[in-house]
């Protein structure tokens, strides 16, 4: 009788601690289901999604880094520059939206990949890398854009942001689109294998014959890829872009990758478990905006949440690894 309470209690934790993600979404539905009366309306519904998309996008990107045992702390930067550059191109270069849309995530890329490169080859830390690349990317972007929004962007470049499809905005099918290409690379080829086994054990990656820098220098680029891409979409859910629309971005971004059940120390965690991540964060800044919650507080409280969530993940490790 001890011995099944034990295996029942064992059981009930590890089913806690794969899906305490849900849980805590879950939780908080409820509860900003009672303190307001809008928050269940299907416009309320439609503006989480849309809002939430382009960090869903970015936190795809951010996924793959923390797999691998990094992080990036520039994601928010990259994406402003690469919108920034999309809207000057457009407006004052005089590019047509096209060729606007892929210099900018060409922008993107080739920032990610910078990162990679000076991450795997400088032999210096993800973290100090990227804080780099945070403040050039940003001040790029404000030179670019001398500080100021830049309006009067062709409509069509405005479209993903904020066009609508049967009900729903076409940004939501930009996120799903990203997060279906890479979860299926993340879980039916060598590439995304590789990612899993580098943060794992980066040392016997090597042993084996993975290339462990090619692959750190492939998620930074595809980090600054789907940084790119949620460029367009905050550019057109914004209707303009300016150098400080990725501010902060950073963080939460990083919140629902770990949020969602993805270590920080990489090596474990996934895709599907980042989109609960971003929706949790997406329903917390909707429901504090509903509660008329100032500012200065949402910070506080997207403060406090990082502490847990790495507390979160600690627990999480420690489980893992016994």
């Amino acid at each position: 009788m001890t011995t099944k309470s034990k295996v029942t209690g064992k059981n009930i934790v590890n089913i806690l601690q794969k899906f305490s993600a849900l849980l805590i979404l879950l939780i908080l539905i409820a509860y900003m289901s009672f303190a307001s009366d809008v928050f269940f309306d299907v416009s309320n519904f439609v503006n989480i999604i849309k809002q939430s998309s382009a960090l869903g996008i970015m936190a795809i990107g951010q996924t793959l880094v923390i797999l691998t045992g990094g992080i990036d702390l520039s994601v928010g930067s990259m994406m402003a520059l690469s919108g920034c550059t999309m809207a000057v191109a457009n407006t004052q270069w005089g590019m047509a939206p096209v060729p606007a849309v892929l210099l900018g995530i060409v922008i993107g890329v080739a920032a990610g990949f910078i990162n990679g490169v000076i991450v795997t080859k400088g032999k210096i830390q993800a973290f100090i890398a990227t804080l780099g690349m945070l403040q050039v990317a940003e001040g790029t972007a404000l030179l670019l854009t001398d500080g100021l929004p830049i309006s009067g962007i062709d409509p069509g470049m405005l479209e993903l942001g904020n066009g609508m499809v049967w009900g729903i905005p076409l940004s939501v099918f930009a996120f799903l689109a990203i997060a279906v290409i890479w979860y299926v690379y993340l879980n039916c080829t060598t590439g995304g294998r590789n990612i899993m086994a580098v943060g794992g054990n980066e040392e016997a990656s090597r042993t084996s014959g993975i290339s462990v820098d090619g692959t750190k220098i492939a998620v930074h680029t595809i980090c600054g890829f789907c940084c790119s891409i949620a460029g367009f979409v905050m550019m057109g859910r914004m209707n303009s872009a300016n150098g400080l629309m990725g501010s902060g971005m950073e963080l939460q971004a990083i919140t629902a990758v770990a949020l969602g059940g993805t270590s920080l120390a990489g090596g474990l965690g996934g895709i599907g478990g980042t989109i609960i991540g971003v929706i949790t964060i997406g329903v917390l800044n909707n429901g504090l905006d509903l509660l008329n919650t100032t500012p200065f507080w949402q910070k506080v409280i997207l403060g406090i949440l990082i502490v847990l969530v790495v507390i979160l993940d600690s627990w999480r490790s420690r489980r893992f690894r016994t």
